[in-house]
């Protein structure tokens, strides 16, 4: 009877975190098999999840939403204004002066202070932000608003800061990446929300799509961490790896709790806002910032001291998403009551 009830308490807890318990066993399966799903390799993320899992997940997103809700959210100028401020303004200035300061007290890697920087001033994810903010119940359409703004914004703004802040930029391929941008972004949305709007699509016959969207999440985290695992440009200590480490995931809990305590102190946003503006305006786009540093410093004997940063804040964030999903709903929930 004892070993039944555990069995059943250990079922529910997994079903309640099951995309956790899925974030670690992609991170596992992607140790074990990294070039089934790297870059080249026979899942080819390059294509798979470029044009097939963002894109599946933008169509989803247009289905979820409404036309009024997508006008809705284009008027909070005051939340746009607090996310993409944070993002690329507040985020830079406070990680170069985090670093400078590491730099002068404890003599770290500059390299690897060099990728902080430039993680820094990465645009947002187009996918992690968005499906994390609608699993906790947040405001949604103002979570895919700011990060298809967001991300039209970086390919302007990151270069711009990259240059104040480390006295180089890349020439990026604007006109590329906003076709790029256009067809795995807007377009899906575009579509999604049309076949809602003009009811072609029935949504309450459709009730597992946020499962799908979640399932798609766990996919790119799966090929996020076979590149990071087949990865071997020049060789790392292990202190080099557990001071990345260490330092990205105190800047991440940093900004979340900076995010939430001060967009939750102001009367301009309600709970549901907060959420979406704590998730939006801490996350940094991989996607855009591999190619970025490639450009900058491909050809570096340091390159993968400034390429883990990014490699570790990426999957970082998505963990730390997951973990605090649970504690978001419950403080959604208890806010929404009051």
């Amino acid at each position: 009877m004892v070993v039944e009830y555990h069995h059943k308490n250990i079922n529910e807890l997994i079903k309640r975190n099951w995309f956790l318990c899925g974030v670690l066993l992609c991170i596992l399966f992607a140790e074990m098999y990294p070039s089934l799903g790297a870059t080249g390799g026979v899942l080819q993320p390059e294509w798979s999840v470029k044009y097939g899992a963002v894109g599946v997940i933008f169509f989803i997103s247009g289905l979820s939403l409404r036309l009024d809700d997508i006008s809705a959210a284009a008027r909070s100028y005051k939340l746009h204004l607090f996310i993409q401020l944070f993002t690329f303004l507040c985020i830079p200035i406070m990680v170069q002066i985090l670093s400078a300061l590491l730099w002068f007290l404890l003599g770290i890697n500059e390299w690897i202070l060099k990728g902080l920087i430039t993680v820094s001033c990465m645009p947002p994810p187009v996918s992690s932000a968005i499906i994390i903010t609608k699993a906790i119940g947040g405001n949604e359409a103002a979570a895919v608003f700011n990060s298809i703004i967001g991300s039209f914004i970086g390919i302007f703004i990151t270069p711009v800061s990259l240059l104040f802040f480390l006295g180089s930029t890349a020439l990026l391929p604007m006109i590329n990446s906003v076709i790029i941008l256009s067809q795995t972004v807007l377009l899906p949305l575009g579509i999604g929300l049309m076949l809602r709007h003009f009811s072609i699509v029935q949504v309450s016959r459709l009730p597992h799509l946020g499962s799908v969207s979640q399932a798609l999440l766990l996919f790119i985290i799966y090929t996020t961490f076979c590149d990071a695992f087949i990865t071997h440009d020049t060789p790392m200590n292990a202190s080099d790896i557990l001071i990345t480490i260490v330092l990205v995931l105190v800047i991440q809990i940093g900004l979340l709790y900076i995010s939430f305590h001060s967009s939750q102190r102001t009367k301009w946003y309600n709970a549901s806002d907060v959420v979406a503006i704590t998730f939006c305006s801490t996350h940094k786009s991989l996607t855009l910032g591999i190619p970025i540093l490639r450009i900058l410093f491909s050809g570096y004997s340091h390159f993968s001291q400034i390429t883990m940063p990014l490699l570790v804040y990426h999957p970082t964030q998505i963990i730390l998403g997951g973990l605090l999903v649970p504690p978001f709903k419950k403080w959604l929930t208890y806010n929404r009551s009051k």
